[in-house]
């Protein structure tokens, strides 16, 4: 009885907007899980009870449903981190500059310790989309750039050069989250994140 009722539910009728919320967000769970190869559009079609078909009359390829996927989740991701920085999210690009960097980081990884499936995901897709074959490779490039950027504006003493500045935060802030995601249970993201890095991050460049 309870299978049935689910699969009712998952072939129950929405609206156009309701239906591509559902396969992105079936889409971010399977491709978290198994990684862009791993998953079929069979695969994320039959976890919203549709067709391929009925798929790809929204999307038209799992290509664009991968764009689409990231797409949402980097606007979901840049209001979240505005609301925990105080900051309007129209506004947070340019507003980060004014903030300490360590005040900046610790709001990042804070974030991410409520949505490990998310971090698992970017973790996934990051790596897989080093080949240029990967219909996400040009996404992530660009969102390097634009992450770069990011952790370079806000005041640190870290190290005058912004990109410098910028690459050296991505790498600690990568490394410790895979070994969060590879043994959650024995390591707290943001606990060890302050501990190893929060002072190191912590000195704020006088302007």
């Amino acid at each position: 009885m309870r299978l049935a009722s689910a699969e009712r539910a998952k072939r129950q009728r929405l609206a156009p907007g309701d239906r591509r919320t559902q396969i992105i967000d079936a889409a971010t769970r399977l491709i978290g899980q198994r990684g862009f190869w791993g998953v079929s559009v069979h695969d994320i079609a039959a976890a919203c009870g549709i067709t391929d078909a009925g798929l790809l009359h929204h999307f038209g390829t799992k290509d664009a449903l991968l764009i689409a996927v990231l797409e949402r989740r980097d606007k979901v991701d840049d209001d979240s981190l505005a609301r925990r920085l105080g900051i309007e999210p129209d506004r947070l690009y340019e507003a980060v500059r004014g903030l300490p960097l360590a005040e900046v980081c610790a709001a990042v990884v804070a974030r991410n310790a409520e949505q490990p499936e998310i971090v698992r995901l970017y973790s996934v897709l990051n790596a897989e989309s080093l080949t240029p074959a990967h219909p996400a490779h040009d996404y992530f490039v660009a969102r390097e750039a634009r992450v770069i950027a990011f952790f370079g504006s806000p005041r640190s003493d870290l190290h005058p050069d912004p990109v410098v500045r910028g690459r050296q935060v991505i790498a600690m802030m990568d490394g410790l989250q895979l070994r969060w995601l590879r043994d959650p249970e024995r390591v707290d993201l943001p606990t060890e994140w302050a501990a190893l890095f929060g002072r190191a991050l912590s000195g704020v460049a006088q302007s």
